[in-house]
């Protein structure tokens, strides 16, 4: 195997895997915001809590794009796999991201039958079921791919099953607890204090779910097991739940303080972080377990460089606009600033 052929794929890897992250981090709490969207009765808060995400939400997917485009270019085999055995919640999950798109826009111009309340519980609706699929999908793609000579041979519903279910609902649990500390970190007075205090119970429920989830991965797929169980193997994945529970004591201690910012949702990134990197640490190098590595199922060496020459000019050009955008718009939101 030349050298190009080994590690091309390791580096597309490690640059999909960061955009993800990335994405995950960023479009996270903004369906998170959406998902907690009508548990808040008042106008005024929700109104809030649209415009703390109004100037950057737009910008959060399109680190998503280029996760599907490195999917497509650099390893054709796995999109050709994965996408026939999750087609549909993928088609859901783009389709409740539209209404989600357009009930952002529209509820502060609409009235009559589809008026704010009408779009509000789309926006709500929109971001639950994106959050929701993505678990799913992300769940499935753990579970295994039915693989045969390099094609999908399972049925479009093998996604129907419990672990991805499950996956879907702590993803969404996971986003909403990132739309609430992003609102204790972008907010003041009342509504910050209602997120501080549901942060709590949403933290305990996350925690909750990290635990259920770390200890049934393992079963899927003796892969996986060998992962935990075996040494040296275990030394990559034993930090990770010790992590977790450190993270867990800062994070409520902080809650505690009322001047507490930014320090909550710094913690539940971190949490984010530690599960990616634990899945990554179990599913490693199989692009779609447990049977495909992301060398058998990437493109030609010269195709790869050619993407790779792209991707070196646009990566900082998007990371650049991203953290401009986020610069500018830095700080608290109140409630007499207002999205139009």
């Amino acid at each position: 195997m030349s050298t190009a052929a080994y590690w091309l794929p390791i580096v597309w890897a490690a640059l999909a895997a960061v955009a993800i992250f990335i994405y995950v981090c960023l479009d996270g709490f903004d369906l998170g915001i959406g998902i907690l969207f009508l548990g808040e009765p008042r106008k005024e808060h929700r109104d809030v809590m649209v415009n703390t995400i109004a100037p950057v939400w737009d910008g959060n997917e399109t680190w998503m794009i280029f996760g599907g485009a490195t999917l497509y270019g650099v390893f054709p085999v796995a999109y050709g796999t994965i996408l026939p055995a999750l087609y549909l919640p993928i088609i859901m999950m783009l389709l409740a991201l539209i209404l989600r798109g357009v009930a952002f826009e529209f509820r502060v111009k609409a009235s009559g039958i589809f008026g704010m309340k009408f779009w509000d519980v789309s926006f709500c609706l929109g971001s639950l079921v994106a959050a929701m699929m993505q678990g799913i999908i992300l769940g499935g793609l753990i579970e295994g791919v039915k693989i045969e000579n390099n094609a999908f041979v399972g049925s479009a519903w093998d996604w129907l099953s419990p672990f991805p279910l499950f996956c879907g609902l702590a993803v969404a649990v996971g986003y909403a607890l990132l739309g609430a500390t992003w609102l204790v970190w972008r907010t003041e007075t009342d509504l910050k204090s209602v997120m501080q205090r549901l942060s709590i119970p949403l933290g305990l429920a996350m925690l909750a779910l990290i635990a259920i989830a770390s200890l049934w991965t393992p079963y899927l797929h003796a892969t996986y097991m060998h992962r935990w169980t075996h040494w040296p193997e275990i030394l990559w994945v034993a930090p990770v739940p010790v992590a977790v529970l450190a993270l867990a004591a800062v994070f409520f201690v902080s809650l505690r303080r009322p001047e507490t910012r930014v320090t909550p949702f710094l913690c539940a990134l971190g949490w984010f972080f530690l599960c990616f990197s634990g899945l990554g640490i179990n599913i490693w190098p199989y692009i779609v377990p447990p049977t495909v590595t992301i060398w058998s199922a990437s493109s030609p060496p010269e195709s790869q460089i050619f993407l790779l020459v792209g991707a070196v000019i646009l990566l900082p050009i998007i990371s650049a606009y991203t953290i401009y955008s986020y610069w500018v718009f830095r700080g608290t939101v109140t409630a007499d600033q207002h999205y139009h």
